[in-house]
């Protein structure tokens, strides 16, 4: 290899490797590991899930229009959706609680966002890197 083709790919690969480090910082993953002490994991499995709190979650969800109405096509009312939670174990709730909370309507559209706010300042790196200039006229 030239020396004269690795000085221009230099500062593309630097400034790749900041833009990707920057957007990594700017969005950390959700979960982090951890060690749990017997103890508090025999707390949590001795409480087990928290009926009220799921209760909470599912009513909340179910007082959307749109549920209430989707419920009504299929024939069921409030009060027989009411004795149908009550007949629910502590366990069940939970799981309905929390598949709930996994759905998202309307999908993710940050995630899209971030993807195309990325590429496009790529590009204009790599323009700029290369000394290209793009002119927008009318």
């Amino acid at each position: 290899m030239s020396s004269r083709f690795c000085l221009p790919i230099q500062p593309l690969i630097i400034w790749t490797l900041i833009v990707a480090t920057f957007s990594l910082a700017l969005f950390p993953p959700d979960a982090r590991a951890a060690f749990l002490s017997s103890e508090a994991m025999a707390d949590l499995e001795r409480l087990g899930p928290d009926r009220e709190a799921s209760l909470k979650k599912i009513q909340t969800v179910l007082e959307s229009k749109l549920v209430v109405q989707r419920l009504a096509d299929f024939g069921l009312t409030e009060a027989e959706i009411r004795s149908r939670l009550s007949q629910l174990s502590d366990q069940q709730l939970h799981e309905v609680a929390t598949r709930l909370e996994a759905l998202q309507p309307g999908g993710d559209a940050l995630g899209a966002v971030v993807v195309l706010l990325v590429i496009a300042i790529l590009l204009v790196i790599l323009l700029q890197l290369t000394g290209h200039r793009v002119i927008i006229t009318k």
